[in-house]
């Protein structure tokens, strides 16, 4: 991992879901899931490299069998942050960005945006993306909400409503939050090491641990959330849009 890069696209995917084993390897018209993720962010144009960071064989072997690479790691993280830490761990790089290996839809240029703040502020240590709020999503618990000061910066995220609409017409309207994530890579590795939060046990929202240690992130907004794929249901929805849209 010699290779000097300023921005990379790392990919977390694992076998073991529990909604959906064995989800990154499903089909989707023809190619697995972790090949359309990977088409997706390989169109960024902010990044320099992009790598499947994954504990599974089959995965590695199918990241490589489409021209991708891929970073074998521990079968042992608790989370996708964990796995991306110990992949970044001895690469020169200056950011990463976190793409979710169930997003077979995201758009490249949601990629770049995540990354521009990091490019423009050196101060900066991570950044994240929010869309308008669905309103038949401001009360599902699945769905995050985010809401942020004046200056873009995140003040909480929460799987309840907020802001609470206690005026007839409230003055902000509700953000949801869309877990794509950009890094320094420094700050990645203190974020990995540091202990899980209250907010976070509770919220079960690992983003609630930068807060509770008052680091500030930076949110970007984008037009909309991107379908991922948790469910079967969510499975059969991306292939018809992949058949509407005529990428087989």
């Amino acid at each position: 991992m010699g290779e000097r890069h300023r921005v990379v696209g790392m990919i977390p995917a694992r076998m073991a879901a529990t909604r959906l084993p064995g989800k990154p390897l499903v089909d989707i018209c023809g190619k697995p899931m972790i090949q359309r993720v990977w088409e997706r962010v390989a169109r960024a144009t902010r990044l320099d490299a992009v790598y499947v960071a994954t504990p599974d064989i089959e995965i590695r072997d199918a990241v490589e069998s489409f021209g991708g690479k891929a970073i074998m790691t521990s079968d042992r993280h608790r989370s996708g942050t964990d796995r991306l830490a110990e992949a970044v761990a001895d690469m020169d790089v200056e950011i990463v960005v976190n793409v979710q290996g169930d997003e077979p839809l995201i758009d490249p240029a949601t990629i770049d945006a995540a990354a521009e703040p990091l490019l423009n502020d050196p101060e900066l240590h991570m950044t994240s993306l929010m869309a308008q709020c669905p309103e038949d999503q401001l009360d599902n618990p699945a769905t995050v909400k985010v809401v942020c000061d004046q200056r873009g910066y995140a003040l909480y995220f929460s799987r309840s409503r907020i802001p609470f609409p206690r005026a007839q017409e409230p003055a902000a309207t509700a953000r949801q939050h869309i877990g794509l994530y950009a890094y320094r890579r420094e700050f990645l590795l203190r974020y990995a090491a540091m202990d899980p939060t209250p907010l976070e046990r509770t919220e079960m929202l690992e983003q609630l641990r930068v807060l509770e240690n008052g680091v500030r992130i930076r949110m970007v907004e984008v037009p909309r959330a991107p379908l991922s794929v948790d469910t079967p249901e969510d499975l059969d929805g991306v292939r018809a849009i992949f058949v509407r849209d005529g990428e087989m």
